[in-house]
C-alpha cells in the first residue's frame, strides 16, 4: 500500500501514515458498518496495529467498523483512508496498558518456536520460545539481559515486538510486551507456531 490519504491522516488527528511494517496475508472476510450493512473483503497485509483491506465498499476515513475474518471472530477497527477500493484499517485498543509488574494477565499457549530476540544496541539471534501469550512470552537466553531491560521480540511473518524483562531464572526469562497483541493477531500467530 503506499502513501494514501496523508490529508485524511491529519483530519482525524493522526500524523501522515505513522505506521508499523505491515505483512502480506490474504484472508477473506466481511467489513461491517455501523448502519447495519456488510460488504466481502480481501485482508491484504496485517500488523500488530492494523491491516490493509480490499472492498468494494466506499468506506469513510474515521468510520467506526467491524472487520470479520471466518471462525476468528470480528476485530473492532476505524477506517484510516480509502482509495481506489483499499482501505487501512487501524484496531481499537482492547485492552489498557499498565506498567506495574503484575501476574500474568493472559493464558500462556505452549510453543516449540524460535524467535529472533536482540538486545538494544547488540545483534539479533535466534532463541526458543517456550510458551507465548498476548501479554508476553517465556524465552532461552543466549546473552543474558537484565531485569527491567528492553529487548526486542520478533516472530516470523510479523514485526518486531518491544518487551521487558521480567524475571530471570537460569536460561530462561519472561517478557512482558509493551503492547499487547490484539486477539485477532494473536489467533493468527498461534496458528503459524502450531499452538
Amino acid at each position: 500500500m503506499g502513501r494514501h490519504s496523508d490529508a485524511a491522516a491529519t483530519k482525524l488527528g493522526h500524523s501522515p501514515i505513522e505506521r508499523r511494517e505491515r505483512r502480506p496475508v490474504s484472508l477473506r472476510g466481511f467489513v461491517m458498518r455501523e448502519d447495519g450493512s456488510s460488504a466481502e473483503a480481501l485482508m491484504l497485509d496485517l500488523s500488530y496495529e492494523g491491516c490493509g483491506i480490499e472492498t468494494p465498499e466506499e468506506l469513510r476515513p474515521g468510520e467506526a467498523v467491524k472487520f470479520s475474518v471466518l471462525r476468528r471472530g470480528a476485530i473492532e477497527a476505524h477506517v484510516r483512508w480509502c482509495a481506489g477500493g483499499k482501505a487501512g484499517l487501524v484496531f481499537d485498543a482492547e485492552q489498557p496498558e499498565g506498567t506495574e509488574h503484575q501476574p500474568r494477565q493472559a493464558e500462556r499457549m505452549s510453543s516449540t518456536a524460535e524467535v529472533s530476540l536482540r538486545r538494544l544496541g547488540k545483534l539479533n539471534y535466534r532463541v526458543q520460545v517456550f510458551d507465548v501469550s498476548s501479554n508476553g512470552c517465556k524465552v532461552e537466553l543466549v546473552d543474558k539481559p537484565r531485569l527491567d531491560e528492553h529487548v526486542l521480540v520478533k516472530f516470523d511473518g510479523l514485526e518486531s515486538l518491544e518487551a521487558e524483562v521480567c524475571w530471570i531464572d537460569g536460561t530462561t526469562a519472561g517478557l512482558r510486551f509493551e503492547k499487547p497483541i490484539h486477539p485477532a493477531v494473536f489467533d493468527l500467530l498461534l496458528q503459524r507456531l502450531g499452538a
